[in-house]
């Protein structure tokens, strides 16, 4: 399943009916809802799930939402997780939640408050598939053809 072994605490795929409210932290701004929580003798482990193929490494995304997903268990159960972790139809990976990837996260999201207080915003890629899934594409000067 790609799930450590442990007590699965907290669940957001909505295979089991309810989904569980979203970890949050005034402190960062920041909200989130992992796939799974699992409770290890280590401590607490989210688990994002991916529908897509495995890359051959993680996409910075995909571990910056893992880190996310650290930084609010940390900050919900006072216990810092060791790592997270990004499971693929075809492979696993464990990410761990070192400082370095916390920094990481953290200047992220300090830009991304800053760029919040803008008035003008430029596009973050050049990928047209996902500037077509983007929710905000009707109201984007700078969407993509």
């Amino acid at each position: 399943t790609g799930l450590p072994a442990g007590r699965i605490a907290y669940v957001d795929t909505g295979a089991w009916n309810r989904c569980e409210r979203p970890l949050f932290s005034r402190r960062y701004r920041l909200t989130g809802k992992p796939d799974y929580l699992v409770s290890t003798p280590a401590g607490v482990v989210p688990v994002e799930v991916k529908s897509g193929a495995a890359p051959q490494q993680p996409y910075a995304a995909h571990t910056l939402q893992l880190a996310a997903y650290c930084l609010l268990v940390q900050r919900h159960y006072g216990k810092r997780p060791a790592y997270g972790i990004l499971h693929y139809p075809n492979r696993t990976f464990a990410i761990d939640f070192t400082p370095q990837l916390e920094a990481k996260l953290l200047d992220l999201l300090a830009e991304m408050h800053q760029n919040e207080r803008s008035k003008e915003m430029s596009r973050s890629h050049d990928e047209p598939a996902r500037c077509r899934g983007c929710g905000y594409r009707q109201l984007c000067e700078q969407r993509l053809a």
